[in-house]
């Protein structure tokens, strides 16, 4: 994942993280160009997922909306 080039697609991918982790919040979820790693931070407190399996998932999901 270069740059997380999945931004321009994110407000889908926020709806699917939602339904896929349900306490998750649009705090949580706020993206910040430049930010990605605090994001994924964020991601993994809440989901108990480590980074690289969230990785794996936002570029499954990504491959959906293509």
């Amino acid at each position: 994942m270069s740059d997380l080039t999945w931004k321009g697609k994110w407000n889908q991918l926020k709806g699917k993280a939602k339904q896929q982790w349900g306490d998750l919040t649009d705090d949580d979820l706020l993206y910040v160009e430049g930010k990605e790693d605090e994001l994924l931070g964020r991601l993994q407190e809440k989901t108990g997922k480590s980074k690289d399996d969230l990785k794996v998932w936002i570029d499954e999901q990504m491959q959906e909306f293509d």
